[in-house]
């Protein structure tokens, strides 16, 4: 079976929820996330310290790609969004889909990083994430990377769009679904 796979990746904050809703909503196609499972965990296991919202986060990056892997066997195309690692999960991409014949197309969201540290301190602030997420903490872990802007782009073959976020309301999500169009056509 054939499917279609978008990818949105980038580091925590950059937006990557938001434009990723956007595109599965214009596709037509449903949205896999990660922290959707995380918070769904939390809320039915209970959440904790930081350690623990780790070990929920590894749980939940499995059963994002066994999610992952049950779609693509069913031929279905879908939009999947998270803070993928280079290294580390594009076998895990590979191996989700090895029984079938997928194209793929990455959307890598980056954003200026005094920009990002900013978001995240007026995310942790607003109170409008689960507080299992632990945002203070969260920031101290990644200030390193997040005032970097960007990750590593996963090795999938196919194409890679770069959206930078930093002027987010200037965002098009119309112009990126074209240009999603455009290379899944092509």
């Amino acid at each position: 079976m054939k499917s279609r796979v978008v990818v949105v990746n980038g580091l925590p904050g950059v937006g990557k929820t938001s434009l990723a809703s956007k595109i599965a909503h214009q596709l037509g196609w449903p949205l896999l996330t990660k922290d959707m499972i995380k918070e769904s965990l939390f809320e039915s296991i209970g959440w904790g310290d930081r350690p623990w919202s780790r070990k929920l986060s590894a749980a939940s990056m499995d059963l994002l790609f066994l999610w992952l892997q049950r779609e693509a066997l069913a031929g279905r195309d879908v939009v999947i969004e998270g803070n993928f690692d280079c290294e580390r999960d594009t076998p895990r991409f590979l191996r989700a889909v090895q029984q079938t014949t997928t194209q793929w197309v990455q959307v890598l969201v980056v954003c200026d990083g005094d920009v990002l540290l900013a978001r995240h301190r007026a995310r942790g602030l607003s109170g409008k994430r689960h507080p299992g997420h632990h945002e203070g903490t969260l920031i101290q872990e990644l200030q390193s990377q997040l005032h970097v802007g960007r990750i590593t782009p996963l090795d999938l073959p196919g194409a890679c769009l770069t959206v930078d976020t930093t002027e987010f309301l200037q965002v098009n999500p119309d112009h990126i679904v074209q240009q999603l169009w455009s290379l899944l056509d092509a």
